[in-house]
């Protein structure tokens, strides 16, 4: 074995010395011929190209400070976070830990956050989102259009959050977005068999239209906003419908909606929600009380279409003797309705008059 051992430096590497485990020092740019008999020497070329040294023994390396002058030397705090820039563009973020980075070759930039504000914000948010290593440090969610973010932080309400892009630490506290779409929605409560005070059971279906007008209390106040309004409207159907008879609620449809609406509102308020409509979409009846209202209608409008009959009935027999009574009462005036109609009977055709008996003829020659 050779006592002597050639290493060649390039302009852009470093030599890092190790003897016999144990860091020495650096080698810059050139060729260094080093006497090794022993062959205890170890030299670690590193490429300045790539600004970040990662070396197993860094802490060694910056410990001893060779690394003066010749690299940026961050050493985060559990509270601490590192946000990298190099020769001007965002490049990574750091998790606690220490690191070096090569000065002179690239430009180098570390700006140090404070992390324990479990909410992180920054003018680049949307180009660290994007950048390698920051799902290791960060849990990055967005808040669609048409949405509000309630945040709650270690299981407290912290904030609203408004559409649009946002980080949190990891390890700084348990952060939690909850998102609640603020649109108008609408919600069908469809098939409910529901029995009337008399005792008829009908099958129904709802509508009901809603929108959530205070986020944190729709998140807080229930598991569940949508199912709890769901459940409302089925209970007010039940108290609305179960408190009247058939008649009385097929009559009185509008007064139903109404009451309806009003309980539902006044519970939806409760859990963050405004109802904008509740009504009453489908009433089944079943089969046989179907055929029954179909056989009481229609003895209804035959019983009215009966009644109407004998009304005009009597309203033309009433007509027809006052008629008889004027007649009989002005002799001239039934001369001149007789007149009126022979002449519709001439003006018909042939006027062909058969005299029978004598008297009968009499009487047609004086009305002629």
């Amino acid at each position: 074995m050779y006592p002597i051992r050639t290493i060649r430096i390039r302009s852009y590497e470093i030599g890092l010395r190790f003897i016999d485990g144990d860091f020495r020092g650096l080698l810059g740019e050139g060729t260094h011929r080093l006497f090794d008999p022993l062959a205890k020497t170890r030299v670690d070329i590193v490429s300045r190209r790539d600004p970040w040294l990662q070396h197993a023994d860094l802490d060694v390396i910056v410990k001893s400070g060779a690394l003066k002058e010749r690299a940026i030397v961050v050493d985060l705090k559990d509270h601490e976070r590192g946000l990298v820039s190099i020769d001007g563009r965002f490049s990574h973020v750091l998790p606690p830990g220490l690191y070096a980075y090569w000065v002179g070759f690239k430009d180098v930039q570390v700006e140090v956050v404070d992390a324990r504000n479990a909410r992180f914000e920054h003018d680049q948010l949307r180009t660290i989102s994007r950048s390698p290593m920051v799902s290791h440090v960060l849990d990055i969610c967005t808040v669609n259009r048409q949405c509000i973010g309630v945040l709650f932080v270690n299981g407290r309400f912290v904030d609203t959050l408004d559409p649009g892009l946002y980080a949190f630490w990891k390890g700084s506290g348990d952060a939690k977005v909850v998102e609640t779409d603020l649109r108008e929605t609408m919600a069908d409560v469809s098939g409910q068999e529901i029995m009337t005070l008399d005792k008829v059971s009908l099958r129904m279906n709802a509508v009901v239209t809603y929108r959530i007008v205070d986020p944190k209390k729709a998140v807080t106040a229930t598991d569940d906003a949508r199912q709890t309004l769901y459940r409302e409207v089925q209970l007010a159907l039940r108290a609305v419908v179960g408190s009247r008879e058939l008649d009385a609620f097929l009559t009185d449809k509008d007064e139903v909606s109404s009451e309806l609406e009003d309980l539902v509102r006044s519970r939806a308020g409760d859990v963050g929600l405004e109802v904008a409509s509740v009504g009453i979409r489908d009433v089944i009846l079943p089969g046989d009380m179907k055929d029954l209202m179909n056989k009481v209608t229609e003895a209804k409008k035959a019983a009215e279409a009966n009644l109407i009959s004998r009304r005009e009935e009597t309203a033309a027999m009433r007509s027809q003797a006052n008629t008889a009574k004027v007649l009989a009462d002005n002799p001239t005036l039934m001369r001149l309705r007789e007149l009126e109609v022979l002449e519709k009977i001439a003006t018909t055709g042939n006027l062909n008059v058969v005299l029978g008996e004598k008297g009968l003829a009499d009487r047609v020659v004086n009305l002629l």
